[in-house]
Parts: structure tokens; C-alpha cells; sequence
């Protein structure tokens, strides 16, 4: 079993930065995939980011590349998503996600999920 907590999240405006953090209790972190999606009212949940277990490689979704960073620390238990430049299209719930295997940028490909943080850019 994983827990997962995000947080960070808030009201911003345009142009801004914001860095969310999701904190990992249960199983070694460091031997899991990792992953963030965003879900916005009235939308599907996408996919954001992802990190492989070592922190080597990274995807990021063609919305978010050049302006969202993500990155981990395994002796901390911890995932970041430093988010830059940021627009009212990205205002969504955001959560971290643990466990993908082959898809990165499939929700069903991950078995851990956290609560979720709201992150609201205004114009």
C-alpha cells in the first residue's frame, strides 16, 4: 500500500509559478514510477508529467513542455512539479499518481492515487 499526499496548489494569476509536492508513505518510493494529471471541471483527468523510479527520464505532456518541470528525491519520499508560466488553462485539480509500468501518460496504467490539489490561474 502507497499513500500519497499533494500539496501546494493555490490561487495564482497568469504568468506565475507555483511548486506542488506529493508526499509517499507505505513501500519504497524509489521502486515506483511516478506520475502527475490534472483533472478540470467538466473534463477527463490528463495526463501531465511522469518520472521513471530512478528520476532518469521524464515525459511531459505537449501542453505543459518548457514550462513544467517534475522531479523526485527518493530520501525524501517526494515528487515535485514545478510549474512555470502559468495560464488559465491549466486551473485544475492536480494529482500525483504511483505504479505505471509501460504507460506513462495512461491513468489506468497507475495503481496509487492521491486526494488531489486545486491550482486556479486567473486572467
Amino acid at each position: 500500500q502507497v499513500q500519497l499526499v499533494e500539496s501546494g496548489g493555490g490561487l495564482v494569476q497568469a504568468g506565475s509559478s507555483l511548486r506542488l509536492s506529493c508526499a509517499a508513505s507505505g513501500r519504497t518510493f524509489g521502486n515506483y514510477n511516478m506520475g502527475w494529471f490534472r483533472q478540470a471541471p467538466g473534463k477527463e483527468r490528463e495526463f501531465v508529467a511522469a518520472i521513471t523510479r530512478s528520476g532518469g527520464s521524464t515525459v511531459y505532456a505537449d501542453s505543459v513542455k518548457g514550462r513544467f518541470t517534475i522531479s523526485r528525491d527518493n530520501a525524501k519520499n517526494m515528487m515535485l512539479l514545478q510549474m512555470n508560466n502559468l495560464k488559465p488553462e491549466d486551473s485544475a485539480v492536480y494529482y500525483c499518481a504511483t505504479g505505471w509500468l509501460t504507460g506513462p501518460s495512461n491513468s489506468s496504467d497507475y495503481n496509487y492515487w492521491g486526494q488531489g490539489t486545486q491550482v486556479t490561474v486567473s486572467s
